[in-house]
């Protein structure tokens, strides 16, 4: 004899949401009444450190716009379509990195071709971003192209995306905007990617762990800790992409504080990571800030090449086309003389 034991469980319905997909953001929306108990201060996205991620709500959902190339939004690609993903989670509270509850994963992502036609004008210039940090305040973070190594003329954000020459010179500038006086603004490392999400998996390091890895980078020391002026020269990817977007990790300290991952630098070889306690509060979290996209402009040597070899064609096919119409008329006249 065998017994079979069957346990009997009502089934895990997923929350009923809802997801609008626009140029530059995902809206998610998840109904109240299909959500498990929990407190929707626990709930989160990816990266919520940004105050454009935090979650509202009213008496019927739960909603969010979700910017993609912020709040930890991951992106895919395949031969025809780029995929923007996210997802809502529960945290804990006491530990932003791992959580073993796991009372809730609402995934949501949008899908756009690849190729297609734009009919509408947008801007491209990436706007400040707010932080706000519990203990350290809330502060602003801009980053700006300005046209010389002075820092006084900032490029226009109508004139984005900016067209750049292979190898001419780059000015860039980070500024924090905090709201307590005794701070400073570290720029852990800064990349270049084709697209504007620092995730996307085709990058190039340009500062790593504080030392600059570019051989083009010079960094111009100021004496507004808050401010981080560099400059390097202008590339673009090999292959088909046709634009460059700058990403940077950004820390912001309690200035002067030798425990604070500021105060250390340049670490080439780096150990295990800084330790600090959160009641202190004597830095910030990563946070990401980008600015582009660059696009290479065609130089007039490449655009007179291009002139002169359509014209040679053009030359040549006339003369083929002459030689052709004269070799139809001797054969024609060949065949009338025989008859």
């Amino acid at each position: 004899m065998r017994c079979v034991v069957v346990k009997v469980k009502k089934p895990k319905v997923p929350p009923k949401s809802h997801v609008i997909c626009n140029e530059s953001s995902m809206t998610i929306l998840v109904e109240k009444a299909t959500l498990p108990p929990v407190n929707e201060d626990d709930l989160q996205l990816n990266d919520p450190s940004n105050t454009d991620c935090n979650l509202k709500s009213n008496s019927t959902h739960i909603f969010c716009v979700v910017p993609l190339s912020q709040c930890g939004t991951q992106i895919k690609e395949d031969d025809d379509n780029l995929v923007f993903t996210n997802e809502i989670t529960t945290s804990e509270g006491t530990n932003d990195m791992i959580t073993r509850k796991n009372l809730l994963e609402v995934e949501f992502s949008c899908k756009y071709p690849k190729r297609g036609n734009v009919s509408q004008n947008f801007s491209v210039h990436r706007k400040n971003i707010t932080v706000f940090e519990k203990g350290m305040g809330e502060f602003t973070y801009t980053f700006e192209f300005y046209e010389d190594d002075s820092y006084q003329d900032m490029i226009d954000p109508e004139s984005y995306p900016l067209e750049v020459t292979m190898e001419s010179k780059l000015f860039m500038k980070i500024e924090a905007t905090s709201s307590l006086d005794n701070t400073e603004l570290f720029v852990e490392s800064c990349r270049a990617s084709p697209y504007d999400n620092p995730n996307y998996h085709k990058t190039y390091s340009i500062i790593t762990d504080g030392c600059n890895v570019d051989p083009t980078v010079n960094v111009y020391p100021i004496a507004n800790k808050n401010h981080f002026e560099f400059s390097m020269e202008a590339f673009k990817f090999i292959g088909t992409y046709e634009q460059v977007y700058i990403s940077c990790s950004v820390i912001m300290c309690e200035a002067g504080n030798l425990n604070t991952r500021c105060s250390q630098g340049c670490m080439k070889s780096p150990s295990s990571p800084l330790f600090v306690k959160r009641e202190t509060a004597i830095q910030s979290g990563k946070h990401s800030v980008s600015q582009g996209p660059l696009r290479l402009k065609r130089s007039a040597e490449n655009s007179n090449s291009s002139a002169i070899a359509l014209n040679l064609a053009f030359i040549a096919g006339c003369v083929l086309a002459a030689a052709g119409m004269i070799l139809g008329v001797v054969m024609y006249k060949a065949k009338a003389s025989k008859i």
